[in-house]
């Protein structure tokens, strides 16, 4: 995997550079994410498990999670987070997942969001989550919704 490079370094590469094409032949490992299939690939092989047991820790349906694995089916939003606490990411890792499906990035201003968040950054499991979720009436994963909302 690349090095990392965050975007505010990208930037000032940017703005420093003399032209585009130089800017991009010196960055490009760093200015496309990798493809959503991909990025799970790699988080598999980064974590040594398998899509099977990434599935169960993210309470996805079996099918349905192997077809996010082989790209035939694409994600909602709830199932990228979901699959993000079965890896057990971090909130970084998170957001570049939910970015690679084409998705908006976690928001702590959001209510929802920030009881998500704060459940990643502590590393709970999607049922912790769920609970957290439930506890302020809010939307559990998956799209299930609780009384008080």
């Amino acid at each position: 995997m690349a090095n990392k490079v965050n975007t505010n370094i990208l930037m000032k590469r940017l703005f420093k550079a003399n032209d585009l094409d130089a800017y991009y032949q010196g960055n490009d490992g760093f200015l496309q994410a990798p493809d959503f299939y991909t990025l799970l690939k790699n988080y598999c092989e980064q974590r040594k498990m398998l899509p099977a047991q990434v599935i169960e820790r993210s309470q996805i349906e079996r099918t349905y999670g192997h077809q996010l694995f082989n790209g035939t089916r694409r994600p909602s939003r709830d199932k990228v987070i979901q699959l993000a606490l079965g890896f057990g990411l971090n909130v970084d890792e998170t957001q570049r997942l939910l970015r690679s499906a084409g998705k908006s990035p976690l928001y702590p201003r959001l209510k929802r969001d920030a009881a998500i968040l704060y459940g990643i950054q502590k590393k709970l499991s999607i049922l912790a989550v769920q609970e957290i979720l439930t506890k302020y009436g809010l939307t559990l994963l998956g799209g299930q919704k609780n009384g008080i909302e």
